[in-house]
């Protein structure tokens, strides 16, 4: 396995990045992009994925970062209702859906996975490495 040694490292950031790019395709070329309420929601829903995987990994310690992860992967079921709202409402194809929904599953997964790892890990992040 390759050292981690930023945020950018991690598979699950990028990802995360990757689904705010397909959000912005979708604000691009449906009428989401008129939707500015919904569409805030989904930017800042989607954004947040992201932003609290880097957070939490900035933050030295497994418990914090853990804690970002947890609101990573709860944002991950918030951009998923919101995609939900914008197929019912025919803003989306089922295509559409169907694709990001996906991708969301796979880090909300990936999210959970790495969670579990951390917690049952000797390694407690680098603001404890010389405490006793």
């Amino acid at each position: 396995m390759a050292k981690i040694e930023k945020f950018e490292d991690l598979e699950i950031w990028n990802i995360s990045r990757d689904i705010c790019k397909d959000i912005e395709i979708l604000f691009e070329t449906t009428s989401l992009g008129k939707r500015y309420a919904l569409k805030d929601q989904m930017d800042r829903s989607s954004g947040s994925i992201m932003d609290n995987i880097s957070e939490g990994f900035e933050r030295n310690g497994n418990r914090e970062f853990i804690n970002f992860l947890s609101y990573s992967k709860g944002s991950c079921g918030e951009l998923k209702s919101q995609l939900y709202r914008s197929l019912d409402k025919k803003i989306i194809s089922d295509e559409q859906f169907r694709i990001s929904s996906e991708k969301i599953e796979l880090v909300k997964n990936k999210i959970g996975a790495f969670m579990k790892y951390l917690n049952n890990s000797e390694i407690k992040g680098l603001k404890f490495n010389n405490k006793p």
